[in-house]
C-alpha cells in the first residue's frame, strides 16, 4: 500500500527531526529476518536511544538531503533498515551484535561525522568502549591524584597513633 503525499512528507519531516541530534547513521539489509527478530532488534535499539526505521529509500534520500548524511546515498539500494543515534559506539555495537545473532542482518555501511564508513569500520567502532565507560575512566583518572593526597595526609596521623600504641604496649610489658 503506497503512502499519500501528505504521509510521505510527514515521514520525511520525522526523519529529518531524528537526524538533527544524530552523530552517526547506519543502514543494513534485513531481508529474511522474522518479525520476532526485528522486534528484538527494535526493542534493544530503543533501550540504547537508537532510532531504527524501515523506510523507502526515496523518502530516506529526501530526508538526508541537505544534511551531513547525504554521503550515504550510494548505499541506499534494496530493502534497508535505517538507524541513527547520538552515540556512534552504541549504534555500532547494536548492529554488530545483532548481525552476529541474526545471519540475515547484513550491515551495508553508514556515516560518521559526515564521512561514509563501511561495515568493517562499523565493526571496529563497536570495539571501542562505550561513552559511559570512557566517562568512568576519565573520572577515575581525575580522582586519582586527589585520593592519593588524601591517603598520604591520612597516613601521618595513622602512623602517629600506631607509634603511640607501640609505646604503650612496650611500657605495659
Amino acid at each position: 500500500m503506497s503512502l499519500k503525499l501528505a504521509e510521505k512528507e510527514q515521514v520525511v519531516t520525522a526523519l529529518q527531526a531524528k537526524l538533527i541530534g544524530a552523530q552517526a547513521a547506519v543502514v543494513a539489509e534485513y531481508r529474511g529476518l522474522t518479525v520476532a527478530q526485528m522486534t528484538v532488534f527494535r526493542a534493544e535499539a530503543q533501550k540504547q536511544s537508537v532510532h531504527v526505521q524501515v523506510v523507502k529509500n526515496t523518502l530516506l534520500k529526501r530526508a538526508l538531503a541537505g544534511t551531513s548524511f547525504t554521503v550515504m546515498d550510494p548505499l541506499l539500494k534494496g530493502p534497508l533498515v535505517f538507524a541513527a543515534a547520538e552515540d556512534p559506539v552504541a549504534l555500532a555495537k547494536l548492529f554488530t551484535d545483532h548481525a552476529k545473532r541474526f545471519d540475515k542482518l547484513v550491515i551495508t555501511g553508514g556515516v560518521l561525522s559526515g564521512k561514509q564508513i563501511d561495515a568493517a569500520a562499523i565493526t571496529q567502532l563497536s570495539k571501542m568502549p562505550s561513552r559511559e565507560e570512557l566517562l568512568a575512566r576519565l573520572l577515575g583518572t581525575m580522582l586519582a591524584p586527589v585520593s592519593g593526597l588524601v591517603r598520604t595526609l591520612n597516613e601521618v596521623p595513622s602512623r602517629f597513633v600506631r607509634t603511640l600504641a607501640a609505646v604503650r604496649d612496650q611500657r605495659a610489658a
